[in-house]
């Protein structure tokens, strides 16, 4: 048992929770590695009646939608059904133009209708967290109040870094509407706060509680699940959890990025290339630089072609691109992109405090020599608890920089007990250091 007092006293308890984990596993009741996660199934029970929300079957809704309020421009009901509608394609299709659609017209919507229009108000909601405007997503989310809109509520506060209030909203959700879509909620908040067990458990739970008819849901869940796997070494597990995720949705591009990286990590390049060509937008266009750079292969042009379609998102509509911004930066390594990346990162974390937002503000702030700075962003991405490879070898690297080389060496021992299959190796393919610093 590792003293947390030898590792980083000033950190408080919290601290504690992240760097343990569950009291089993850290007592080693239940070994970890993939004999650790029991396996279920995970077969969509309802595939012989599988009726798939296709993008065609959604272009359909839109334009009767769209016909409906070109006979009647004042029905305001119209269109907020039509702003979710928008809100569906963009996220089927990640073209965020659609979103800009959806804004508009849910503005309408309220200019006809301004009283009794939850649906307009939760299509603003929606639109606002995806521009990672969490505190206007949540204000507006809770005046609808209806199952949905608190959903939206949990995934905001997961966000924003306040696990404890996503944690009692999820878990009161899920108490009194046991259903696919809190119960993953619930999961998420117990991965998040390190309580893998229970996430596992919730995240089984979704999966037998869900019914036909809302297949993108249970694709959803797939993917969670199976990214829950991979980040703990059990890569079979993940894959077909992935690969069920397409046959319930298919063209769902969650699973096909989850599929890329994981097909990365193998460094089954080929399979991965492929995988990341079927999405495509910026996200897919950064890894096809990343799986270029790792092949040994000159990827200059490959880096500014992810470069320039994630500033361009920028500057079209904010949709929260800035970290996907500064992680190309920071992983392309190239030293005179420290700063703005670092200034990509401040803005960022202003409103947005997840693990993953912190380690990549720790990252930026190693990067700039702010070494105190970057051991209090990444104990604060501990101190929420979260099990996760990469946030605790980089708690490791700041500690060895800082020359505390056994506090670096316990964290290090960490990284592995979370992903028995992490090494430098696997770091880079995630995409967690710079490129050029090379183990290949």
């Amino acid at each position: 048992m590792v003293s947390f007092k030898a590792v980083t006293p000033r950190l408080g308890r919290a601290y504690i929770a992240g760097f343990l984990g569950l009291g089993l596993l850290s007592l080693g009741v239940i070994p970890l590695g993939q004999s650790a996660w029991p396996q279920g199934d995970y077969e969509y029970a309802f595939s012989d009646s599988l009726e798939r929300q296709s993008e065609r079957t959604l272009e359909q809704s839109i334009s009767f939608y769209q016909g409906r309020i070109h006979q009647n421009s004042t029905d305001g009901l119209d269109q907020a059904a039509l702003a979710n509608l928008y809100i569906q394609m963009a996220r089927a299709t990640r073209l965020e133009s659609w979103y800009l659609l959806a804004e508009k017209t849910a503005q309408q919507s309220l200019a006809n209708l301004p009283f009794s229009n939850d649906g307009a108000v939760l299509a603003l909601a929606q639109i606002a967290e995806a521009q990672h405007d969490f505190e206007t997503a949540v204000s507006l989310a809770e005046s609808v109040g209806n199952p949905d809109a608190l959903g939206l509520v949990i995934t905001s506060k997961l966000a924003m870094g306040q696990l404890d209030d996503a944690a009692n909203l999820a878990n009161a959700l899920a108490e009194q509407y046991p259903t696919l879509g809190s119960l993953m909620l619930r999961a998420l908040t117990y991965e998040a706060q390190g309580r893998d067990q229970l996430a596992l458990a919730d995240f089984q739970r979704a999966i037998a509680a869900e019914e036909p008819g809302s297949p993108v849901g249970s694709a959803q869940t797939r993917v969670f699940l199976g990214r829950f796997f991979a980040q703990r070494g059990d890569h079979k597990a993940a894959q077909a959890l992935y690969r069920e995720a397409l046959h319930i949705a298919p063209g769902y591009p969650l699973a096909y990025l989850q599929l890329a990286e994981l097909a990365t990590v193998q460094a089954r390049y080929r399979t991965a290339r492929y995988h990341y060509r079927e999405v495509g937008g910026p996200i897919a266009l950064h890894g096809l630089a990343r799986v270029q750079a790792l092949q040994g292969r000159t990827a200059t042009d490959a880096w500014a072609v992810a470069e320039t379609e994630l500033r361009r998102n920028i500057e079209g509509n904010s949709l929260g691109h800035r970290r996907d911004l500064a992680h190309l930066l920071l992983e392309r390594g190239d030293p005179a992109d420290a700063k703005e990346a670092l200034a990509l990162m401040k803005t960022e974390t202003a409103n947005r405090r997840d693990a993953r937002t912190l380690d990549l503000l720790a990252w930026a702030l190693v990067e700039s020599g702010q070494l105190p700075a970057a051991q209090q962003a990444i104990g604060e991405a501990l101190d929420q608890g979260v099990r996760n490879a990469g946030i605790a070898y980089r708690a490791g690297e700041i500690e060895a920089a800082l020359n505390r080389p056994a506090q670096a060496e316990q964290f290090f021992r960490l990284a592995v007990d979370i992903d028995p299959t992490f090494t430098p190796e696997t770091r880079q393919r995630l995409g967690l250091t710079r490129q050029h610093q090379r183990f290949l």
